[in-house]
C-alpha cells in the first residue's frame, strides 16, 4: 500500500533529483577494530531498560509459538488471565507495586529494649495469620489457576475454566480468547457471491470456505466484521451438509463453530456463510463512494479497501496474511455499471430481477485476504499488453484522457520488473484503477491495483515535476506483485518485507526506467525524514512485536517503507557489483514464491548468495531491523589517528532511555585526497564500540552519497575542516554529501552535540550553492525553525530570522524564473519550486508581486492560461491571502478536474490566515461533500504551518474526536498525520500539559497510540531546544 504521505516536507511537496546509487567498493583496511569500550562481563551496572524493549509474552503468542505442528489449546489448557481478572488477582501486582521504598508506611526502628507483647496484642495476631492463612487456601483452591514459578499460567485440571472465554453477542461463551486465529484449520479456496444495492448502499452475500484440518480440533474461528450472518451450513467431508450456530464475538472481530465431536487431521469441509450488511461509509471494507460528472449528475459506485483488517468486513475469512488460499468471484450489477475483480471476467449471466451476475475466473495463485479486491462502477478503460499480461487503466469516463501517462508507466515498469525478478508476473490482466474517494495512495491488489485519482491521473500538459508522482506510485504498487503479493510477510510485525521493499524498488527501477524523472533526490530527502522519524525514542524496531488491531495499523510508518528501504539501498551499497543484490533478492523471490515469510528467512535466502563476498549479512542486517534508532558516528582526531566511535543517536538522551547497542555499520569515505568519483569511496566495516586507523588526512567525509542509515558528528576540529573546504570549492564534494552534512549538523544541534553557531558557519557557504538537495535540505531546516519561533511569538527573532534566510539565498531566489522552460530538468523545477515558496512565505515583495499577477491571468484566461506545475501551489497559497481570491479560488476548485492542480488549489484555501475560512474549511473538510474527507488530513497539515490555524486545529481536533476515528481508524496513518501536524510545533509547558492531558483522557479511543508519544516527545523537545537555543539566536541573528 502506498501512503499518500503530506508531511515529509514542510516547504515543498515538490520531488528532489537524480543521483547515482554506488555501487562499486574499494576494499580498504584503513581501520583496525577495537573492542568494546564497555565490558559488560566486569560492569555491574546497567541502564534501565526502555519500555519498547522490555521483553514480555502477550495473551496472544503464547498459541504461535507451538506452529503448525502442535495441536491448539483445548478449553481446559486456555491463558487463565481472564479467570485470574475475574477473580480479583491483580491485587498481587498492586500490592507489590505499594511495597516500595518510598512508601509513608515505613516500618519504625525499633526499641532499644524489648519487651514482651500484651495477650490482646497475641490474640489479633493469631487472627491475622488465620484470616491470611485462609484467604491463601481460597484462592489457591478457586477454579481456573494453579500456581507456577510462572504465575497464573495453566488452568487447574479438576475444575472447569470457562471463566477464560469471552462472552458472545448470544450470552454464550466465546470458544477462543486470543488475537491470532488458531492454526488448526487452514482455508483452501474461497467461492464468493455478493449482490450489492447502490441504491440502498446494502449487500448480500455468500462465502463457500473449502478448508484443510491441520489438527484435531472442535472449534473453527475465522474473522467476520459488521456482517449479519443469516445463514451457516457445515458438510464435513463427504458427509451430509448441516445447519450450524455461528458464535460472535465482536471485540476482536471474530466468529466461531463449536462442533460436539473432533474435525480429524487431514479432514476436508466445507463452511457456507450467508450474510447481510451496510456498505462501508468509512474507507475500508467494502465501502460506497461517488462523484460529480461534468453534467452535474451524481454517480455513486463501490469499492474496496482491505490491508491490513477489513476483508472481515466484505465476506467472513480468514484474515491473516498467513492464512492463503484461491478465490473464485460472483457479482451482481446493474446493465449500466461494470465490475472488476483480481482476475479477468469468466462470463456474465442475465438474472432475472434484470441484473447481471458477473463470474471471474478463479485465481491461480494462492492469495492473503487483504489482496483480495473488487469493484461495480461506470468507469472507462484504456488498454495494452505487456507479453501475455494486458495492462488497463481505469477512471470515471470524464477523465479517460488523463490515464495515458499512466499505462504507458506501467507497460514499461511491467516490462523492467519481469526480466529484473526474472520471475514474469502470473495473472493473465493488470488493472490500475483510479477511484475518486480513496484514502490511501494506492494498494496492490493482485491483478486490480486501486489509487487515488492524484496518484494515478496527469493531463497532457502535466509538468515531470506532477508525472514523477504518478510514476512512484505505480512503481512502488508494481514491485508489491512481488514483494507483498508473490511472496508475503507472515504476520504484520514484518510489514517492513513488503513495504520497505517495494520503497525501495520503486526509487531503484525510476532510476533507470525513467531517469529524466530526477528520482534520486526524492529518494535522499525521504531517507532524511526517516532519520529524522527514527531519532525519536518513541519509534520502533524495523521488526517488532504486534499485538493489537491498532498496533498493525500503526506499523504503516515511515520506518516500515522509508528506514525499510534505507536499510536496503545501504546493503547493497555495501556489496562489490552491482548485481549482487539483484541476484539475492531474485533467489529469495524464487525460494518463497506463493509462500509466507519473517525477517529472518529474507538475511538467510541473501546469505546463500552472498556468503563468498558476504558471510555475515545475517548478522549485520539483524542489527538493523531487531533494534530501533540508528548510530551516531563520532570522527575524533589525534595528530595522525583517527578514532571512529559509535553510540545510539537518541534525542531524548535521559537516563532512562540510553542503550549499549551496537549496529554493525558499512562506514563509508573519502577524503581530501579523492571525493567524487565511485572509485574514491573507501569502506569499513565497524562492529563494535570504536575502531582506529593511522592516516594523514586533511579530512574526511563518512557516508559517501548518504547510502548509509546514520548520522556523523566530526567534532570542532572536523566541521572546521569540511567547513573550510566547501567555503573554497563547492564542488569538493557531491550534491548528496553535501546534503548529509547539512541534514546532519542540524540533528546534531537538535541533540545538543553542536552548537546552533556552527551550524550557522556550515550554511555560510550556501551563497555558492546551486544545486537542487543541498538548498531545499536547508530551506526545510531553516523553515522548520522560523515556525517554531514564529508560534512562540518570537517576533523580533522572525524578522531576524526572515532577513537571514532572504540575504542568505538572495541571489538564488533572483535567479527563478516564472516561466515553464522546454526540456526543463526535475530537479530545477524542484529547486524553483522550494526557493520560491519560500520567498513568498516570507512575504518578499517581488515573489508576490509576480504570483499575483500570475493568478489575474490565469482568472483571466477562464483557465486556458496555465501556470506551470511546479508555480501553481505558490500561486494557489498567495491568492488565498486576498480575501477575493480566496472565494475565486473557492469557486474554480469546485470546477477543477485537474486532480493535482485540484489538490494543489485546496492546500492554497486552507493556507488562509482568516478565522472564520479556518474554521470552515476544517469543518467542510470532516463533513464532505465540496472536500472530501480524504483529504482532510492535507487540510488540517496545511493550517496548521499558518500563524493562526495551528491553535485552532487543535482546538479542532479535540471537539471532533470521536467523529475523526470514526473516519479514520485509530492508529491509521491518517490520524498519524492529523496528530503530528497539529502538535509538531506546540514548544511551551502549558502546550505540553493540554496534549498530554487530552490523550490520556481518550483511554481506548488513542490514548496508547506510539504518535501520541511521539507528539509528547516532539513538544518536550522543541521546548528544550528553544530554551537552550534562544539566547544564541537573539545574539547571533
Amino acid at each position: 500500500m502506498y501512503i499518500h504521505c503530506i508531511c515529509t516536507f514542510p516547504i515543498f511537496e515538490s520531488t528532489l533529483s537524480r543521483a547515482n546509487l554506488p555501487r562499486n567498493m574499494i576494499e580498504n583496511s584503513m581501520f583496525e577494530e577495537e573492542p568494546d569500550v564497555v565490558d559488560l562481563a566486569k560492569d555491574s551496572t546497567f541502564p534501565a531498560l526502555d519500555p519498547d524493549e522490555v521483553a514480555f509474552e502477550p495473551r496472544s503468542s503464547r498459541l504461535l509459538v507451538r506452529g503448525l505442528g502442535q495441536h491448539d489449546m483445548d478449553e481446559d489448557e486456555e491463558d487463565c488471565e481472564s479467570s485470574a481478572r475475574l477473580l480479583g488477582m491483580s491485587f498481587m501486582n498492586r500490592s507489590a507495586a505499594h511495597r516500595s521504598s518510598s512508601s509513608p508506611y515505613t516500618r519504625q526502628a525499633p526499641p532499644r529494649s524489648c519487651s514482651r507483647p500484651s495477650g490482646r496484642t497475641m490474640i489479633v495476631c493469631v487472627l491475622f495469620l488465620v484470616i491470611v492463612a485462609s484467604l491463601t487456601m481460597v484462592m489457591y483452591f478457586l477454579p481456573g489457576c494453579n500456581f507456577t514459578k510462572r504465575g497464573c499460567q495453566r488452568t487447574n485440571k479438576t475444575t472447569p475454566s470457562e471463566q477464560v472465554y469471552p462472552v458472545s453477542t448470544n450470552g454464550e461463551l466465546f470458544p477462543w480468547a486470543q488475537l491470532r486465529l488458531p492454526r488448526s484449520i487452514h482455508p483452501l479456496s474461497y467461492d464468493l457471491t455478493l449482490d450489492p444495492d447502490l441504491d440502498n448502499m446494502t449487500f448480500t452475500g455468500r462465502t463457500v470456505i473449502s478448508m484443510s484440518v491441520l489438527h484435531n480440533t472442535k472449534l473453527i474461528v475465522l474473522h467476520s466484521s459488521h456482517l449479519n450472518i443469516t445463514k451457516a451450513t457445515f458438510k464435513p467431508g463427504d458427509g451430509e451438509a448441516r445447519d450450524v450456530t455461528v458464535l460472535e464475538y465482536k471485540p476482536r472481530q471474530q466468529i466461531a463453530v463449536k462442533f460436539s465431536e473432533e474435525l480429524k487431521t487431514g479432514q476436508y469441509c466445507v463452511l457456507t456463510l450467508d450474510y447481510s450488511a451496510n456498505l462501508s461509509h468509512t474507507y475500508d471494507g467494502f465501502y460506497n463512494s461517488s462523484y460529480t460528472d461534468t453534467d452535474g449528475n451524481k454517480r455513486v459506485l463501490a469499492a474496496t479497501q482491505f490491508e491490513p483488517l477489513a476483508a472481515r468486513k466484505a465476506f467472513p475469512c480468514f484474515d491473516e496474511p498467513s492464512f492463503k488460499a484461491t478465490f473464485l468471484i460472483r457479482i451482481s450489477r446493474k446493465p449500466t455499471y461494470l465490475t472488476l475483480s483480481n482476475m479477468p471476467q469468466a462470463k456474465s449471466t442475465p438474472l432475472l430481477n434484470g441484473l447481471i451476475q458477473d463470474e471471474f475466473e478463479k485465481t491461480i495463485v494462492n492469495m492473503s485476504t487483504y489482496l483480495v479486491a473488487f469493484i461495480v462502477a461506470n468507469f472507462t478503460p484504456i488498454s495494452s499488453h505487456v507479453s501475455e499480461t494486458q495492462v488497463s487503466v481505469y477512471s470515471v469516463p470524464d477523465k479517460k484522457e488523463q490515464t495515458d501517462y499512466a499505462l504507458d508507466t506501467a507497460c514499461k515498469l511491467l516490462e523492467f520488473y519481469n526480466d529484473f525478478f526474472e520471475i514474469t508476473y502470473p495473472l493473465k490482466k493488470l488493472d490500475l484503477v483510479a477511484i475518486p474517494d480513496f484514502l490511501a495512495g494506492a494498494m496492490e491488489n493482485w491483478g486490480l491495483i486501486t489509487f487515488r485519482e492524484t496518484s494515478l491521473l496527469v493531463g497532457k500538459q502535466s509538468s515531470n515535476l506532477e508525472k514523477q508522482v504518478v510514476a512512484s506510485v505505480v512503481a512502488h504498487e508494481l514491485a508489491h506483485q512481488w514483494f507483498g503479493n508473490l511472496v508475503t510477510m507472515r504476520w504484520w510485525n514484518d510489514l517492513w518485507l513488503n513495504e520497505g521493499f517495494a520503497t525501495y524498488m520503486q526509487y531503484m527501477s525510476l532510476q533507470t526506467v525513467l531517469p529524466q524523472l530526477d528520482i534520486g533526490n526524492l529518494f535522499l530527502a525521504v531517507r532524511f525524514r526517516a532519520l529524522d522519524d527514527d531519532a525519536l525514542n518513541s519509534s520502533h524496531a524495523v521488526s517488532m512485536d504486534v499485538n493489537k488491531p491498532e498496533q498493525v495499523e500503526e506499523m504503516f510508518d515511515s520506518v516500515s517503507y522509508e528506514k525499510g528501504a534505507s536499510i536496503l539501498l545501504m546493503l547493497n551499497a555495501s556489496l562489490p557489483g552491482d548485481q549482487q543484490f539483484r541476484k539475492g533478492i531474485i533467489q529469495y523471490l524464487k525460494q518463497f514464491s506463493g509462500l509466507n515469510t519473517d525477517t529472518n528467512d529474507l538475511w538467510n535466502s541473501l546469505t546463500q548468495v552472498f556468503s563468498a563476498q558476504h558471510p555475515n549479512v545475517s548478522e549485520m542486517m539483524s542489527s538493523w531491523t531487531s533494534q530501533k534508532g540508528f548510530p551516531l558516528v563520532t570522527v575524533s582526531r589525534k595528530g595522525g589517528q583517527v578514532t571512529l566511535t559509535q553510540e545510539h543517536f537518541l534525542l531524548t538522551s535521559d537516563n532512562a532511555t540510553q542503550t549499549s547497542s551496537l549496529w554493525n555499520i558499512p562506514v563509508t569515505y573519502v577524503t581530501d585526497n579523492c571525493s567524487l568519483a565511485p572509485e574514491c569511496r573507501q569502506m569499513f566495516n565497524l562492529k563494535t564500540k570504536s575502531g582506529k586507523t593511522q592516516k594523514s588526512v586533511k579530512w574526511l567525509k563518512l557516508n559517501y552519497r548518504n547510502t548509509g542509515f546514520y548520522i556523523v558528528d566530526y567534532g570542532d576540529e572536523g566541521w572546521a575542516a569540511l567547513i573550510s573546504a566547501l567555503s573554497n570549492n563547492v564542488s569538493v564534494l557531491t550534491q548528496e554529501d553535501r546534503a548529509s552534512l547539512i541534514h546532519n549538523i542540524f540533528a546534531l544541534s537538535r541533540l545538543g552535540r553542536v552548537s546552533f553557531h556552527q551550524v550557522l558557519n556550515l550554511l555560510k557557504y550556501m551563497s555558492n550553492e546551486t544545486q537542487t538537495s543541498p538548498v531545499t535540505e536547508a530551506l526545510l531546516q531553516l523553515n522548520v525553525l522560523y515556525q517554531l519561533l514564529d508560534q512562540r511569538q518570537e517576533h523580533s527573532l522572525v524578522a531576524r530570522m526572515k532577513s537571514y534566510i532572504k540575504h542568505q539565498f538572495a541571489s538564488l531566489m533572483d535567479k527563478q524564473t516564472w516561466k515553464e522552460e522546454e526540456e526543463e530538468s526535475v530537479s530545477k523545477q524542484e529547486l524553483r519550486s522550494a526557493l520560491l515558496k519560500m520567498a513568498c512565505s516570507l512575504n518578499e515583495e517581488k515573489c508576490i508581486k509576480q504570483a499575483r499577477a500570475q493568478f489575474k491571468q490565469y482568472v483571466e484566461s477562464n483557465g486556458t492560461l496555465r501556470i506551470p506545475g511546479d508555480l501553481q501551489q505558490v500561486v494557489f497559497t498567495v491568492a488565498a491571502q486576498s480575501n477575493e481570491d480566496w472565494e475565486t479560488l473557492l469557486s474554480m476548485y469546485g470546477q477543477a478536474t485537474y486532480d493535482a492542480e485540484k489538490r494543489k488549489m485546496l492546500r492554497g484555501l486552507a493556507s488562509t490566515q482568516d478565522p472564520r475560512r479556518i474554521v470552515w474549511i476544517l469543518k467542510a473538510g470532516l463533513r464532505g461533500g465540496l472536500i472530501q474527507t480524504q483529504e482532510l488530513p492535507l487540510v488540517i497539515y496545511t493550517v496548521c504551518h499558518g500563524f493562526a490555524g495551528y491553535l485552532f486545529v487543535w482546538d479542532f481536533i479535540q471537539e471532533n474526536w470521536d467523529s475523526l476515528i470514526e473516519k479514520f481508524p485509530v492508529g491509521s496513518f491518517a490520524i498519524q498525520t492529523i496528530i503530528k501536524s497539529a502538535t509538531s510545533q506546540f514548544s511551551t509547558q502549558a502546550h505540553l500539559n493540554q496534549v498530554e492531558g487530552f490523550f490520556s483522557s481518550l483511554k481506548e479511543r488513542g490514548s496508547q497510540m506510539r504518535s501520541v508519544q511521539e507528539a509528547l516527545e516532539t513538544i518536550r523537545l522543541n521546548q528544550r531546544w528553544m530554551d537552550k537555543n534562544l539566547p544564541t539566536l537573539q545574539k547571533w541573528l
